[in-house]
């Protein structure tokens, strides 16, 4: 499913416009990126949380040469499953 084919359900079940539908989904998804970026963790209830994670800085190697390359500290984006989700999924 794509964001285009979202939209069109989301507007079909809760009876917005595909316009009105749209907005919403855009302002939901800048509500979490900008919550999960300031470090704040999005639960959704039965659906799953996202939260920030933090990586430390490591030493790695180059696949190719073998030799040892520095990785330097990182943040990404962590998506936990609810369990009302997982289940869903589980049983179908």
């Amino acid at each position: 499913m794509n964001k285009s084919e979202l939209v069109d359900a989301i507007g079909s079940r809760s009876g917005l416009s595909k316009a009105d539908a749209e907005r919403a989904l855009d302002a939901f998804v800048d509500a979490v990126q900008e919550a999960v970026a300031r470090g704040d963790k999005v639960s959704l209830t039965g659906f799953g949380a996202f939260s920030q994670k933090q990586s430390a800085a490591r030493e790695g190697r180059n696949p190719r040469t073998g030799e040892p390359v520095h990785i330097p500290a990182s943040k990404g984006v962590r998506f936990s499953v609810g369990s009302k989700f997982k289940a869903q999924v589980a049983g179908s």
